[in-house]
């Protein structure tokens, strides 16, 4: 079967679309992503998606609903593992979920199940994890998203904070090598992360009801984030290479 793995922009886009179906569908996004993973015309990746077994997490969210739609731990490692170079395992967010993140997860919301945007939270969590320690993504995280029970206190919404930061990250990788390309016309301090900051100035203007200090949050998170993408890549690329080692 071909692959579907999904960056981190094309998760956060299907999270979207389950979010809000007028802005798209799950369908579409899929279907786009099969397009350009296999470079082939839309016809041929509707019909290679429907002659294919895609996995199981994906074929629910294909029939499911926006009404009914949820995802058990199960659900949202199984759907983790369709992220480029991310590594989740059930045991892991079991403990995430019960100890080092409970107070920014908080119970499942949707019914049984934990809704798109605790889905969200946990995929932000595996991505900085790659730079910090659990204390400091709770302490971060806790000043963007509030309280956990009410989603309109939140300085950004979790599905629209990790698609800003995968944005930025694929905006950056200007030759799609997983590594942000460094502008050498950028006089100032380090280059990287100057590029990564103005781009995260940019995203801000659309963030105009917030406060300075509120906007100086959310920017320097999207900056810790999308470093962190960055860090992920290059712990893949180190695992690969200690798998190649030890079977030599």
């Amino acid at each position: 079967m071909p692959s579907l793995t999904l960056t981190r922009k094309q998760m956060a886009e299907l999270l979207v679309s389950l979010q809000n179906n007028e802005i798209s569908t799950p369908t579409k996004v899929l279907k786009q992503v099969w397009l350009e993973t296999n470079g082939i015309s839309e016809d041929a990746a509707m019909k290679g998606m429907g002659e294919s077994s895609l996995p199981g997490i994906f074929e629910k969210i294909i029939k499911s609903s926006k009404k009914e739609i949820g995802f058990s731990i199960n659900e949202i490692v199984s759907l983790g593992n369709q992220i480029e170079y991310s590594s989740f395992s059930t045991t892991a967010v079991q403990n995430w979920v019960k100890r080092d993140v409970r107070s920014l997860i908080g119970s499942p919301q949707q019914g049984k199940k934990y809704s798109l945007e605790q889905a969200a939270i946990l995929f932000i969590v595996e991505d900085l994890k790659s730079t910090l320690d659990f204390v400091s993504i709770r302490n971060l995280l806790t000043l963007i998203f509030n309280n956990i029970e009410d989603r309109h206190d939140d300085l950004i919404d979790p599905i629209h904070f990790y698609h800003t930061y995968a944005t930025i990250f694929e905006e950056l990788d200007l030759n799609d090598d997983h590594v942000v390309d460094v502008d050498f016309r950028v006089k100032d301090g380090n280059k990287a992360e100057m590029m990564i900051y103005q781009k995260a100035e940019e995203k801000m203007e659309r963030l105009v009801d917030l406060e300075l200090r509120e906007q100086s949050i959310v920017k320097n998170a999207l900056v810790i984030a999308t470093l962190s993408v960055q860090t992920s890549y290059f712990q893949s690329v180190s695992r690969q290479f200690l798998n190649s080692t030890l079977f030599i």
